[in-house]
């Protein structure tokens, strides 16, 4: 390499501009790029960093000044060219000498990135806009749809009343069911609308736990009795009395997972279980499983069932119907209530549904919580022959109990008898009530399993809580 006229050894094939200055600002090194940009023409050296910077670097009495903050860091400049036209940079500034105090600039020129960094902004800003208007569009079009079809409803329901022809009859019930899944289409697209919008807020208020699942119970019974299938709800007595949330969105997502169940249900039975499985002071996490005999879901489809407007399959819509919105805003909404949802299911087997959610308890109720959690441990102590401390999750008299039982579950799994499993996997539960997080998280999954009779899963959570017990 040649050595340029200010004798330093040049950096002219670098992509970015490079300068070499002293402590009083004088420039003995500029490379070519800077040259070109700068538009000095090679009258760069002997000039102040000052000229090139002035917004950053100036001259005091013969001596550098600036707050630019030297290192490896990317610093946003504005250099001046020679004819005072200036253009943004990012530039780091280095000590190259520290003795003879020589520093070395390095920039590149930022106006394509900033330029295309606007209009990513502007994009995405119209995106919003388009966003906002369509949800806006959506929202006016539904409550406009809802209008006649509420009309249609209550004009239905006045005929019904009159009409004695019972072929008559049953085409207005059609009519009327058809209108009631039309208001629940209507529904589900204004959640949507608003949980996309980021405009959905939760209502929170103290209700009973018990009344409202009674109430969802009622409600889905008879549809499902006369489908000819079971129905049973299950509600741990540690969960408490009353709580503190959105009463109507929990019941939404309720109606939603239950109805899912008797749609893909054609024999068999539904079950819903309701347990506490954490606190956290005056918070509670509530665990609700929804677990169905219907047709099941494959493995490599589950991923599609929480997106919007989507289907496992195109004929599951043409034969069962539905948007493929229900369980996208239950997602949504358990997520906004600080919980999760999931899904566990076998092609055939059928499925078991299960979102958390976290509510409120107030001090009052916290008190009512803890005498509940006393009776359950003192019910339990009676099963287990009366011995006080065979309910002490960990005690020796607990442990020999736990295993007991679960080499008679096992047994029951490993002869198919599924129904009297469940029943020790119900002993198994009492058993584990008060033991840490991580115990009744395999608990709980060891008793879904069962419910679904995945052996797998089963001979699985079996080894897992078997480890616990040995440990």
């Amino acid at each position: 390499m040649q050595q340029s006229e200010c004798g330093i050894f040049p950096l002219d094939d670098a992509l970015e501009m490079i300068l070499i200055f002293d402590q009083f600002g004088i420039i003995s090194y500029a490379n070519r790029e800077a040259e070109k940009n700068l538009e000095y023409d090679g009258g760069l050296c002997g000039r102040n960093i000052a000229e090139i910077f002035p917004g950053s670097f100036k001259v005091q009495g013969g001596i550098l000044k600036t707050d630019y903050p030297f290192g490896r860091d990317l610093q946003k400049l504005v250099a001046y060219r020679r004819n005072f036209t200036c253009f943004p940079v990012e530039a780091r500034i280095l000590s190259a000498d520290v003795e003879e105090k020589t520093y070395i600039c390095m920039a590149n020129i930022t106006l394509e990135k900033d330029h295309l960094s606007r209009e990513i902004s502007e994009v995405r800003e119209q995106a919003r806009q388009a966003l906002k208007v369509k949800s806006e569009f959506v929202a006016n079009v539904t409550h406009e749809l809802r209008t006649p079809v509420n009309g249609v409803l209550g004009h239905v329901r006045e005929l019904s009343g009159q009409e004695e022809d019972e072929r008559k009859l049953r085409t207005l019930k059609v009519i009327e069911r058809c209108c009631d899944d039309m208001n629940k289409i209507i529904n589900n697209i204004l959640d949507f609308s608003k949980l996309e919008a980021g405009k959905f807020t939760l209502e929170t208020r103290r209700f009973h736990m018990r009344d409202m699942l009674d109430y969802v119970k009622a409600n889905h019974m008879n549809k499902i009795t006369e489908k000819g299938l079971e129905f049973f709800m299950t509600v741990s007595p540690q969960v408490p009395e009353y709580i503190i949330g959105d009463e109507l969105r929990i019941q939404q997502i309720l109606n939603n997972l239950l109805s899912n169940a008797l749609k893909f249900t054609s024999v068999g039975k539904i079950t819903l279980e309701v347990l506490k499985t954490a606190q956290v002071k005056d918070r509670v996490e509530l665990f609700f499983i929804v677990i169905d005999s219907g047709i099941g879901i494959d493995e490599g489809e589950m991923g599609k069932l929480f997106q919007s407007f989507s289907q496992v399959d195109a004929s599951i819509s043409r034969k069962y119907g539905g948007t493929g919105l229900g369980l996208n805003i239950c997602k949504q909404l358990a997520e906004l209530m600080g919980g999760r949802i999931g899904v566990e299911s076998r092609k055939g087997r059928g499925s078991a549904f299960s979102f958390s959610i976290w509510a409120g308890v107030d001090s009052q109720e916290n008190e009512t919580v803890s005498r509940a959690d006393t009776v359950t441990a003192d019910f339990f102590a009676n099963r287990q022959n009366q011995q006080d401390s065979a309910r002490v999750y960990g005690s020796s008299e607990n442990k020999e109990a736990l295993n007991r039982t679960l080499s008679k579950l096992i047994l029951c799994v490993e002869m198919e008898n599924w129904e009297k499993a469940e029943m020790f996997m119900e002993t198994l539960r009492q058993l584990t009530e008060g033991a840490p997080r991580e115990v009744s998280r395999v608990v709980l999954r060891l008793k879904m399993a069962v419910q679904k009779e995945n052996y797998d899963k089963v001979t699985a959570g079996f080894e897992e809580l078997k480890a616990f017990l040995q440990a």
